[in-house]
């Protein structure tokens, strides 16, 4: 009997698996599913899909909370310790959510050590390579047709940090990435950008700038902010290192 003759039996109650006994090349179709394509059936089950982060270290769960708790954070720490990536997964969680109206992603446009010359293209063309990192964690958090679709819609913008001057972000969970190669002035001008029922998350490496050590301004700003109340200073150690365990070690003897 063809597969096709089966399931007609099958739908028109007409099944006798009697008929099969004995014959291990035969195969009872189910009948009891769990699962139905009648959306009377569905109404218990999830259908969303959406990563759910979680602490590694003590540092990464002091980080969370200090931005659950806290309208400014300054998360200061070595690399690979989950600074840019916990603070753009609880950006994401609160636009989600429906706690912000947008995201603000931030970062100078510095290079790393070297000249690497005129870049081709317009404004947004030149800016890309600073801004991938960026991009890269929103991927991993949505679908890169999901950022795509918020950016058009201005939910989620990604600028350089000489793009924020006389702006005031209401209603917004804003990220300052790559702090370290801030100036003084620079840090001054982009916390003061914060607007009402906004939340501001300042990350950064004060051992890994590449502006000369006295034009840093990550580590000043943050030995007077963590004075105020109000504000969040979390500095993570090696300890909190998630990459390879190669990149503790070095940064141990470097």
């Amino acid at each position: 009997m063809s597969k096709r003759a089966l399931k007609r039996q099958l739908r028109e109650g007409a099944f006798d698996a009697g008929q099969f006994e004995g014959d291990d090349k035969i195969r009872r179709l189910p009948v009891d599913r769990g699962w139905s394509p009648l959306s009377h059936h569905n109404d218990d089950r999830e259908q969303g899909y959406l990563k759910t982060i979680k602490a590694k270290s003590d540092g990464q769960q002091a980080l969370i909370n200090a931005i659950d708790a806290k309208n400014l954070v300054l998360a200061l720490g070595p690399a690979g310790t989950g600074k840019t990536y916990l603070a753009i997964a609880k950006a994401v969680e609160a636009l989600e959510s429906g706690r912000v109206g947008r995201i603000v992603l931030s970062r100078p446009a510095v290079e790393a050590g070297e000249s690497i010359g005129f870049l081709p293209g317009d404004a947004e063309d030149k800016l890309a390579p600073y801004l991938r990192p960026l991009y890269d964690a929103l991927s991993d958090r949505l679908s890169m047709k999901r950022v795509r679709a918020l950016m058009a819609e201005g939910a989620i913008e990604i600028a350089p940090v000489g793009f924020m001057r006389g702006r005031t972000l209401n209603n917004a969970f804003v990220v300052i990435d790559e702090a370290q190669n801030c100036t003084y002035m620079q840090l001054k001008m982009l916390l003061t950008r914060l607007g009402w029922h906004s939340t501001m998350v300042v990350t950064g490496d004060p051992n890994q700038s590449d502006l000369l050590p006295e034009l840093s301004g990550l580590k000043p700003v943050a030995e007077r902010l963590e004075e105020v109340g109000n504000i969040a200073v979390v500095r993570l150690g090696d300890r909190d290192i998630v990459r390879h365990p190669l990149v503790a070690e070095m940064l141990g003897v470097l």
